[in-house]
């Protein structure tokens, strides 16, 4: 029989019709970014929750203002400040449970923080110490991604392996608008989603991937219509509310947790900062623009509603000031201390059990290492006393 003959009795049996999914979760996001804060629905929350809110605010922003100060002055090597964002950092971290995951982005250092992870640890990556200078389990805390969106996938592979297993844990991935161009991005949308795994997506749109606005991104309506193509739910939240950003993410994580699947989140905010420290954003924005997102500051906003309604006053707003103060004093003092390092640690926890070409680079810098001593030792002993203390 010839190949075209074989081809010729090949029969495939059709599929079966395509049925679409009749689930009753609606898919398409809000029309507008829901608020809560200037509406009725502000009376409703928490007051615990909304003091608690302000004052991780306050400090995060204390935060972004020290660490960009430590960059100026040598102290990092990087920091993608996140000021005008706080509100998703925080809400993001007092949103979860102890038990679920943070997966964060590189500009995602403040919402690890407000999780529990020590201010100093945190920076470790930026200042160049360290692959990174927290252990993830002990915050549930994954090392900040200094790799656009790569942080996706392992959060849906964290979530589903939870699911398989029976734990009631959530994944919470935070991306940045530019972050949702990466292949990276898509695939683990789709994973979720078919997969139906326990874990949410929050993107913080902020205007620009670095110098690249939004608009040259993106056609579709907003972010949030991207979950429709994967069959998730879309939700579309005023960024700079962090009572309104809360509630969603509340919401999501516990539609996860009872088995609802995924749901991805765009929370329209903006970057007051550059990029980064070595970023010039009066290339590609005007000082019109930055200024009509500060009227819009999150930490206002609160304050705003938390006076009005007597929550807090004076001494309460001047208490969580001076506290943030404490903080940043704090942070000053502990980084200005240089780190003692090993150059041996650059080979630890590459591998779990070291390649040979690992095991032979380390054991060439070793050598190198004790020759060094040992020729600093020989000098040291010919100079003599006299030579010595000089």
């Amino acid at each position: 029989m010839t190949v075209m003959e074989q081809r010729g009795a090949y029969r495939p049996t059709p599929p079966p019709a395509w049925q679409p999914r009749t689930d009753p979760v609606p898919l398409l996001p809000d029309e507008r970014p829901y608020r809560v804060l200037g509406t009725e629905a502000a009376a409703e929350a928490d007051p615990a929750l909304l003091r608690r809110l302000y004052a991780e605010l306050v400090r995060g922003r204390r935060y972004n203002v020290q660490a960009t100060a430590l960059t100026k002055q040598g102290r990092l090597a990087v920091y993608p400040s996140s000021t005008g964002q706080e509100a998703c950092e925080v809400a993001a971290a007092l949103a979860l449970q102890e038990r679920d995951w943070l997966f964060p982005s590189y500009r995602d250092t403040l919402a690890a923080v407000a999780r529990g992870v020590d201010p100093v640890q945190a920076l470790t990556l930026l200042r160049g110490d360290w692959h990174t200078g927290y252990d993830p389990y002990e915050h549930r805390v994954a090392p900040l991604s200094t790799p656009l969106a790569t942080q996706l996938p392992h959060a849906v592979g964290l979530a589903h392996a939870a699911h398989l297993k029976g734990d009631d844990v959530v994944a919470l991935a935070l991306v940045g608008d530019g972050g949702t161009s990466e292949g990276d991005f898509h695939e683990a949308l789709n994973f979720a989603a078919v997969w139906q795994a326990p874990v949410v997506f929050l993107v913080q749109n902020n205007g620009f991937a670095i110098s690249v606005p939004l608009a040259k991104q993106t056609a579709a309506p907003s972010l949030a219509h991207k979950a429709v193509g994967y069959g998730m739910p879309g939700r579309l939240v005023d960024g700079n509310d962090a009572v309104a950003v809360h509630q969603v993410l509340a919401e999501a994580l516990a539609h996860a947790r009872t088995g609802g699947g995924p749901t991805l989140i765009e929370a329209v905010t903006y970057r007051i900062d550059a990029h980064t420290n070595a970023d010039d954003a009066t290339r590609y924005r005007g000082d019109s623009e930055v200024e009509a997102w500060r009227e819009h500051d999150p930490i206002a906003l609160l304050e705003g509603e938390l006076t009005a309604r007597g929550i807090v006053d004076e001494d309460g707003i001047r208490a969580v000031r001076e506290e943030a103060e404490a903080m940043a004093a704090d942070l000053r003092e502990r980084m200005n201390q240089d780190p003692v390092l090993d150059p041996m640690d650059l080979f630890a926890h590459v591998y779990a059990e070291p390649t040979p070409q690992l095991r032979e680079q380390r054991d060439q810098l070793r050598a190198e290492l004790d020759a060094e001593a040992q020729a600093d030792a020989d000098t040291g002993a010919a100079a003599g006393p006299e030579g010595a203390g000089r």
